[in-house]
């Protein structure tokens, strides 16, 4: 049998948004490291389109907690963004992406 959270569609939203957010973390770093402006606008654009999508999975989750037709969770207290990605944590990420 199941779990009952297995089958709240707002946790794994919330996994998800934690995941887009990580990459939105790694691609804005690597902006900063890009030379070619092509490159740079890609990240760049790359970065604000999943920005665009989190606020997406955001809003869905406030109109399935407006409606009541489920609840979150998590504490009532705002969700904090991401923390950045260190160098290091970059470096071992290519590290073991190849």
């Amino acid at each position: 049998m199941q779990h009952p959270l297995e089958n709240n569609p707002i946790r794994h939203m919330q996994q998800i948004k934690a995941q887009l957010r990580q990459i939105i973390n790694h691609l804005r770093f690597d902006v900063g490291r890009m030379t070619e402006a092509k490159a740079r606008a890609l990240f760049e654009t790359s970065a604000e389109v999943l920005s665009g999508l989190v606020k997406t999975y955001d809003d869905y989750e406030n109109t399935l907690n407006r409606h009541g037709n489920l609840r979150s969770r998590r504490s009532s207290r705002k969700e904090e963004p991401a923390t950045p990605i260190t160098a290091e944590e970059l470096g071992a990420f290519h590290a073991r992406s190849g």
